[in-house]
């Protein structure tokens, strides 16, 4: 049985992101454990191999000076496209369609250079692979089942092989039943909702705008991003789009002409960017929030999608996971270096997955119910409802405290200082 310090089941960016700052910072031996493929490099529809994901993510201020902190640079995802630097977001809109309520923020009102920035998901998983030397990476491979013992935990492979570690960590997004078999329960709530994910190029220049723009089915994401499509690259025009439609309307929108479809999604987002001229093909997944009742047991803990699952409205999925992973790396680190037998040092013991369930805590709640609170808020058809929204929308534009909070939380310095 191969002996390591810390296993971590689940090789996306969280995982993988982990893997490094453990490894390098913490100088623990890091087994990444990885169910998908890193040779492939086409796009499985559905699969959303994290090495092919076609999806984008918005990093907020805060986790992109997060990698910065754990080596990894965001601006080196240019060399991957040309020399091109990923998009900032430094203006947002939010909007209700059909309604007065409208939120301008504007990056230099807060005194920071931007909100963040917009990058695609397999390419920065490559990076922090590449980046990363410090660990061993077991791909594919999927795990079969995990025990815990007084001493460590053992995680057995589909190979029949089997790994020892102080500590267990799922980053595996909660998909594979591991957290269940360890007797950590989850709730989930169906929004019954689905995401519809593609790119986007418009007749107008993006100029660094993002837009959240709430309709009847659920809010509609435009990110400043230029992808290209059918052969033709976006020239500071395009936006990879997240539109959230009621679940049993998906199929038949996605099954719409390209024209069909193009016209539909104009009369939800508007003229804003003026016409919309080219749709990529368009993945989906049905949208739901999960939630472990704890993010520790016996020597494992639980990071990003497996701790909570979130709904993309705000994008704050990734950014808190990001912010599980710094935690427990800072826990890990300060831990080793005031522990008298560093050389033997016990990663999983109560000590450090206690610490860190307690770090999370006011986070991971304060997060989920601020995307929770936007979903039923605003994918509501009720009237009395939807007056009151577009009030609290007019009244939050017009009171530059409420939307200092907004933008400390959502750009992750919520209990720091905002542009640090």
């Amino acid at each position: 049985m191969k002996s390591v310090d810390v296993a971590i089941v689940g090789g996306g960016i969280v995982g993988t992101v982990l893997a490094k700052g453990l490894s390098e910072h913490a100088h623990l031996n890091v087994a990444l454990i990885d169910a998908a493929d890193p040779t492939l490099q086409t796009s499985e529809n559905q699969n959303f191999n994290p090495f092919t994901d076609t999806r984008v993510i918005a990093l907020a201020r805060r986790t992109i000076n997060e990698l910065t902190h754990l080596g990894i640079e965001v601006d080196e995802l240019a060399k991957h496209f040309q020399g091109e630097m990923p998009p900032l977001i430094k203006h947002i809109e939010v909007s209700d369609k059909g309604h007065l309520g409208l939120v301008e923020l504007n990056h230099q009102d807060y005194n920071i250079s931007a909100f963040g920035r917009v990058v695609a998901l397999s390419a920065l998983t490559r990076l922090v692979l590449d980046a990363g030397k410090g660990f061993t990476h077991i791909a594919p491979a999927r795990v079969s089942r995990v025990m815990q013992h007084q001493e460590f935990c053992e995680v057995v492979l589909d190979n029949g092989e089997s790994i020892s570690a102080k500590l267990l960590v799922l980053a595996d997004g909660g998909r594979s039943g591991l957290a269940q078999q360890l007797g950590i329960d989850k709730t989930t709530t169906d929004y019954k909702q689905t995401a519809l994910v593609f790119n986007v190029h418009t007749q107008l220049p993006h100029e660094n705008k993002a837009y959240e723009r709430f309709t009847a089915s659920g809010p509609l994401a435009f990110l400043p991003f230029d992808s290209e499509i059918n052969g033709e690259k976006a020239s500071g025009n395009g936006f990879s789009v997240v539109w959230t439609v009621d679940s049993d309307e998906a199929e038949s929108i996605k099954a719409l002409s390209t024209d069909a479809f193009m016209l539909k999604l104009q009369d939800a987002f508007g003229y804003r960017q003026g016409k919309i001229v080219r749709v990529s093909n368009v993945a989906s997944y049905p949208l739901a929030l999960t939630m472990a009742n704890r993010v520790a047991c016996h020597r494992t803990v639980l990071v990003g999608n497996a701790a909570q699952s979130l709904h993309p409205i705000a994008g704050q999925g990734f950014n808190l996971g990001l912010r599980d992973i710094s935690a427990l790396i800072d826990v890990v680190t300060k831990t080793r270096s005031t522990d008298a037998n560093s050389t033997n040092f016990d990663a999983g013991s109560f000590y450090v997955t206690n610490t860190y369930a307690k770090r999370r805590k006011s986070d991971r709640s304060n997060t989920v119910t601020l995307t929770d609170t936007l979903v039923r808020t605003f994918s509501n058809h009720y009237f009395p409802t939807v007056v009151g929204r577009n009030i609290s929308l007019l009244a939050f534009s017009a009171v530059p405290m409420a939307k200092r909070a907004f933008v400390k939380q959502t750009t992750g310095y919520a209990d720091s200082t905002l542009g640090q």
